[in-house]
């Protein structure tokens, strides 16, 4: 059974949404702030962690940002419905996707359902390797490296790599992009793309403003450059 970790101030929230993912099948280990949130992370790792960027003790931002430092596990961030430039930020500090208030638990579980499922087929990866000017992608080992030197990169950020490296030289839209690297056909949201090809960038390009790697087609997608 994999186990979520739900990181919620509020506790109704908490609890609802809790008991539904359980109803799915999950194990769902629950943390009233972003301390106790960490602490818990830290005494035993999950499969995946929902995470309200609206915490009593410390910015969901930090939060996000510290399982970064020493984790690649899927983050799914929680925002409310208008907060854009909150649901930018998360993305940008690591999140993998989000899901804005109220929270519809089948939505939800099916995100959930999908990061989890596009982490395992990573893990049954077939050895290949590509290698793009100064980076190279170890499929096998499930690293990238940039003149040498391993990238950081998360479980997301990874497939997003390697779907451009399947398709280099071709355009792919952000509806393809979200279909193979998410999953959605129709719960996704274009934003979710532009903003992990912008984290990508900073980690693979050399001048990320003025990227050579993975340009911009302008009105359609992107592309990786072989």
């Amino acid at each position: 059974m994999e186990t979520l970790l739900f990181i919620e101030d509020d506790d109704a929230i908490r609890l609802a949404l809790s008991l539904a993912l359980e109803d799915e099948g999950y194990s769902v280990r629950e943390a009233p702030n972003g301390a106790n949130g960490l602490a818990s992370f830290d005494r035993d790792p999950v499969d995946l962690v929902l995470l309200d960027l609206r915490l009593p003790d410390m910015s969901g931002f930090d939060v996000c940002r510290a399982l970064r430092a020493t984790s690649i596990v899927p983050i799914i961030i929680i925002t409310a419905q208008t907060d854009t430039i909150d649901m930018v930020a998360g993305l940008e500090a690591g999140a993998d996707d989000y899901v804005t208030k109220p929270v519809v638990p089948k939505e939800l579980a099916a995100r959930i359902r999908s990061l989890l499922r596009r982490v395992h087929l990573q893990d049954v990866l077939q050895p290949r390797a590509s290698v793009f000017g100064a980076v190279e992608v170890r499929r096998e080992q499930g690293i990238v490296l940039k003149d040498g030197v391993e990238v950081n990169l998360t479980k997301t950020e990874f497939r997003l790599l390697c779907e451009f490296a399947d398709h280099a030289g071709s355009v792919l839209s952000r509806d393809q992009l979200l279909e193979r690297v998410w999953g959605y056909e129709y719960l996704g949201d274009s934003r979710l793309v532009d903003a992990h090809v912008r984290r990508l960038r900073v980690k693979v390009e050399d001048h990320p403003d003025d990227p050579q790697l993975i340009v911009t087609a302008r009105g359609v997608g992107y592309r990786l450059i072989a």
